[in-house]
């Protein structure tokens, strides 16, 4: 059974760095608004939440009927799946297993690309020629997850043209590249309108800090999609409380950057001290980082009473491969203090 972070109901009285959640919390509008959504919610709420899909598509400079909301991404990517029925995918490894997961529920053929370890888990030129007319639909996950490695748009750009002309689904996942510096750089979502067969997936769970409110959306260069997707959904997916928290989300976009610059702070801090301990860290991008430490640190560090997240049940990666969330300063400075005691007693 795959096993993602965030377990702190199992793990109680834990400090959570299993979970790649913005420390700086959920915006005090967002707050606000789910409370009034739960005053609300006598009323059921609309259905298929046509109001914040319209509020996203003007975000994004999209007609609503190429926008579908759903409980989390993770719904979403099922109902995608069901609604394309693939016979036969390409993803790229480690990765987020959702994505595995919803191919095999409509039983669809996996292929697998390794990414390159003496790469650092970089996608090489040679993913280009795994896109054959065989395949029905690759996954990218930019920053990836939980490599926190970056695609370059020109890369990207490469892979949407042979998808072009393999006629082949490309879905992205950009769920983290808020926290990316230069967002614009990287993303597609420019791109939708050229591009039929492509899909960017979104969701406010970690930018605003509301995993428990559930909600995710996609975009979609082809609004039949979206109307497929839809039939696949119960028309009352989105609760009152995440769809007005999520429409208090669209207009946070001081919080973003300001988020955004509290976490690259606290990231530097924590590469330099995970690096001063002789540990492998692998260049972080978003508000997480992988690195290589010794076996089974993460139990040990259960013993402080922290939690990070155990990669080695990830596709391609074994024992020793880990992930961490940036937290606040305090927080970080108690997680260095642990590993210090784990990594000194052990030498």
């Amino acid at each position: 059974m795959y096993i993602h972070g965030g377990d702190i109901y199992t793990n109680e009285d834990m400090l959570d760095f299993s979970a790649n959640i913005n420390f700086c919390g959920m915006p005090s509008s967002v707050r606000e608004a789910a409370i009034k959504g739960v005053m609300e919610s006598e009323n059921y709420p609309q259905p298929q939440a046509h109001r914040l899909c319209e509020r996203i598509g003007e975000t994004y400079h999209l007609n609503k009927e190429r926008v579908i909301c759903g409980n989390g991404a993770a719904e979403l990517l099922f109902a995608m799946a069901h609604a394309i029925k693939p016979k036969r995918a390409l993803l790229y490894e480690p990765s987020f297993f959702e994505y595995e997961q919803s191919l095999s529920s409509c039983n669809c053929e996996i292929e697998f690309y390794d990414l390159p370890i003496e790469h650092n888990f970089q996608m090489q030129e040679d993913y280009l020629e795994r896109i054959t007319d065989d395949i029905d639909m690759i996954f990218l996950c930019n920053p990836n997850n939980p490599t926190g490695a970056l695609t370059s748009k020109s890369m990207l750009l490469q892979i949407l043209d042979k998808c072009k002309a393999m006629d082949v689904w490309m879905i992205v996942d950009e769920c983290f590249l808020d926290f990316v510096a230069e967002t614009e750089s990287y993303s597609l979502i420019g791109e939708v309108l050229k591009y039929k067969k492509l899909v960017i997936l979104k969701a406010f769970t970690k930018t605003f800090a509301m995993p428990g409110l559930r909600l995710g959306f996609l975009l979609s260069g082809s609004e039949q999609l979206v109307a497929e997707m839809k039939k696949q959904l119960q028309p009352w997916n989105i609760s009152l409380p995440a769809m007005y928290a999520g429409e208090a989300a669209l207009r946070e976009t001081e919080y973003v950057a300001y988020s955004s610059k509290k976490i690259a702070q606290q990231r530097e801090f924590l590469c330099e001290q995970l690096s001063n301990l002789g540990l492998q860290v692998y260049e972080p991008s978003a508000n997480y980082i992988f690195f290589k430490g010794p076996k089974g640190l993460a139990s040990k560090l259960k013993k402080h009473h922290i939690l990070i997240r155990d990669c080695s049940n990830y596709r391609n990666l074994t024992d020793g491969f880990y992930r961490i969330a940036v937290r606040t300063k305090g927080e970080n400075e108690r997680l260095i203090r642990a590993l210090k005691e784990i990594i000194w007693q052990k030498q």
